[in-house]
């Protein structure tokens, strides 16, 4: 009965079901307008905000930017002559991003361009630091047939490129090794302090004038806009910003005047600079041994570099501005100088030397080389290198006093030379040794500085800087090897600015004296009289022997027949002509002996190549320099004398015929004596003299327990001070 029961209707409340229906739709038509609004902020923000953004980023999928590297800036002599220039070479470029990793390629690209353990090193090294998409070079300097082959697989490779660039090249390389110094390749370091653009260089300056000069000689990048197709090959250029070459650099250094004192060195070592005291430019600089700076441009190999660090001369250390050592009698001139303007001395001043000095209440005594002089005069003491007249002067003035007038020399201060990591020395004092030593100064110490030994360090470089202003009339000129610059091929040179110079004195007839007694060392039968034979002009010098070595009792040694690294540095500081100065020299031969045998002679050859246009005749079977006799080739014959105070000449030789790098390796010890045994554990014995460890004071003390007057440390034999310095 159930089932006929009729079912109950269910009405629909239509009014509701419309509101609802008119809410969803309000909800899904604001959805969509939502939708719609972030859509178009979303197409403003893609075309307005971020449009240069994406543009740009469209733009270098179709364009690259290729970086165009300028041309390094040659370098020239005083007379025009290129010692460093620019040749054509072929370079491997991989860019990490688009060549991947290098595991997969590196074996392939081995089959056909060699790469050496250096080449992949740096590579591997450079790659983490620049930017992935940075190219970073793997092999410099490709063989023609090189280039050849990878060209012919070259897509097989992507993001590997061959890039030409301009090399650079030393005609001159051993010639002028410390002076010029040579370009590397840019390492890690070089990359963090680099700006963006110039990461595209490829070689920075690392030594010498390059490393000094280099933001004057790199230039400024440019780049090219190259159009690529979708692989990403170039199809063409579509613009370009051209790269600014680096600046031309002129030295003052004379080709001919460098490779003379080369010369005149012989199979010694040593370091020696040549300079105008008229200007302070430095007309010769040279460090024995050097080496060939070719080899350093483009990567040097273990083997060679191994060679040049294990050999007891190290040709790679800059004598003149990394070294430095007591300057022994060379300094007897500026010392006397500053008795003369101190008001202890007076031109005629006399001093009686006994040969030996001793200070009040002390027993020790201090001795001259040959005995007793005598009365003996400034110009005397200059002449004759009478230790007694120094140790006397030094003690009286003081040691304040004495420091007071070294540093207005120049002493213990850099002479503004153009080359890093100058060396400032040493100048005795009191302050110096408690900070190093923690120990009182003694009146012996001083004593020992009047005669240019104890604590004294100097280099060449303040030598002749010094000797230079005594030259002069009083001007203490900054040395400076670069003279002119030019910003283009065709531009005009431009003179670099040079400080005012200092005066040393103000009293002429204090200076006269002083050159009188520098002019009677060499022509008034003084230490340095054997360099006078022959001479068709006038010199004024001061030898030098900075010592090893003590003598025993009252014998003394021979330094020629002493070991060789127990020898003696042999010193020499003058110029020429006497009346009209041109040239002034400081020249220091390791284990040299005494100055005026060994240091004196390769001052007059060199005088005589600069004022005669006379070379000196090179040793046989000793090359000193990749070109050997080659720059002097076809020189025309030396002009007669030329009168004092003429302005020298010097006759223009070959210097434009290029050297072959090959023909002289550095890395051989051929460089120096073979018969010469090393120095103590490999190291230079011109650089330091171990000084002094305590002086004695009022009191008596033996005289074996005394350190000697020149500085080095007391010799248990010995009973009496060592042979002083001449």
């Amino acid at each position: 009965m159930n089932s006929l029961r009729p079912r109950r209707r269910v009405l629909k409340n239509t009014a509701m079901e419309a509101e609802q229906f008119r809410r969803r739709a309000a909800v899904a038509f604001m959805g969509v307008l939502i939708a719609l609004a972030c859509l178009a902020l979303w197409y403003f923000r893609l075309q307005v905000w971020q449009h240069s953004e994406y543009a740009t980023r469209s733009e270098e999928n179709r364009i690259k930017l290729r970086p165009v590297v300028p041309a390094r800036g040659l370098i020239y002599d005083r007379k025009g002559r290129i010692l460093a220039d620019n040749v054509p070479a072929f370079r491997l470029d991989v860019t990490p991003k688009e060549a991947g990793d290098s595991k997969k390629w590196l074996p392939e690209l081995m089959k056909i361009v060699p790469l050496s353990p250096e080449d992949i090193a740096s590579y591997e090294a450079n790659r983490f630091v620049a930017r992935g998409y940075k190219p970073v070079t793997l092999k410099l300097r490709l063989t023609e047939e090189e280039a050849a082959r990878f060209a012919v697989d070259r897509w097989r490779f992507p993001g590997i490129e061959l890039q030409s660039y301009l090399n650079r090249r030393y005609l001159y390389g051993e010639l002028l090794s410390h002076v010029i110094g040579y370009v590397g390749r840019v390492d890690a370091n070089d990359l963090k302090t680099m700006s963006e653009s110039d990461t595209a260089l490829s070689h920075v300056g690392k030594t010498g004038l390059e490393r000094f000069y280099e933001q004057d000689l790199r230039g400024k990048v440019g780049y090219e806009k190259i159009v690529t197709n979708v692989d990403g090959r170039p199809m063409y250029s579509a613009g370009r910003v051209p790269a600014q070459p680096g600046a031309d650099l002129r030295l003052s250094i004379d080709l001919d005047l460098q490779q003379a004192m080369v010369t005149a060195f012989g199979d010694m070592d040593g370091s020696a600079v040549a300079i105008d005291p008229r200007t302070g430019e430095v007309l010769a600089m040279v460090s024995l041994p050097g080496y060939d700076t070719n080899l350093f441009v483009n990567g040097i190999s273990h083997v060679d570099y191994r060679t040049l660090m294990d050999a007891p001369s190290r040709p790679l250390f800059n004598r003149n501005v990394l070294g430095g050592g007591p300057p022994g009698s060379t300094v007897k001139p500026l010392i006397a100088l500053a008795g003369l303007d101190s008001g202890l001395r007076t031109p005629d001043s006399k001093v009686f030397s006994t040969g030996t000095f001793y200070i009040p209440g002390q027993r020790r005594g201090w001795r001259d080389a040959h005995g007793g002089a005598g009365w003996t005069d400034l110009r005397k003491s200059i002449s004759q290198s009478v230790n007694f007249y120094y140790y006397k002067l030094a003690y009286e003035m003081g040691i304040q006093r004495f420091d007071e007038y070294m540093y207005r020399y120049g002493f213990g201060a850099k002479t503004g030379i153009d080359l890093a990591g100058e060396n400032i020395g040493v100048v005795p004092s009191p302050e110096w040794k408690r900070k190093r030593t923690k120990e009182n100064w003694y009146p012996g110490e001083t004593v020992n500085a009047g005669i240019g030994q104890g604590y004294w360090i100097a280099t060449a470089l303040q030598l002749v800087r010094g000797t230079g202003a005594i030259a002069n009339g009083g001007d203490l000129h900054r040395l400076h090897l670069v003279d002119d610059r030019r910003d283009g091929y065709d531009r005009p040179w431009t003179p670099l600015p040079q400080p005012a110079p200092e005066r040393i004195t103000n009293n002429a007839s204090n200076l006269r004296a002083v050159q009188e007694g520098m002019i009677a060392t060499v022509h008034g039968g003084g230490t340095g009289a054997a360099m006078a034979r022959g001479a068709p002009y006038m010199m004024a010098g001061k030898t030098g022997t900075a010592q090893k070595i003590s003598r025993k009792g009252s014998v003394s040694f021979d330094p020629h027949n002493l070991p060789y690294h127990l020898r003696h540095q042999a010193l020499f500081v003058g110029y020429a002509p006497a009346e009209n100065p041109t040239i002034a020299i400081a020249v220091s031969v390791e284990h040299g002996g005494f100055g005026g045998t060994s240091a004196a002679p390769i001052a007059r050859k060199v005088f005589d190549a600069w004022l005669l246009g006379k070379m000196p005749e090179p040793v046989e079977g000793v090359t000193r320099s990749p070109q050997g006799g080659v720059l002097m080739v076809g020189r025309a014959p030396p002009p007669p004398a030329q009168p004092l105070g003429a302005t020298p000449t010097v006759a223009a030789g070959a210097g434009t015929v290029p050297a072959n790098p090959a023909a002289g390796n550095p890395a051989k010890p051929a460089t120096s004596n073979p018969s010469k045994p090393p120095t103590a554990g490999g190291q230079p014995t011109d650089t330091t003299v171990a000084p002094p460890s305590a002086e004695t004071g009022a009191s008596a003390t033996p005289p074996s327990s005394e350190p000697p007057a020149d500085g080095t440390p007391p010799q248990p034999q010995a009973e009496t001070p060592p042979e002083p310095t001449r």
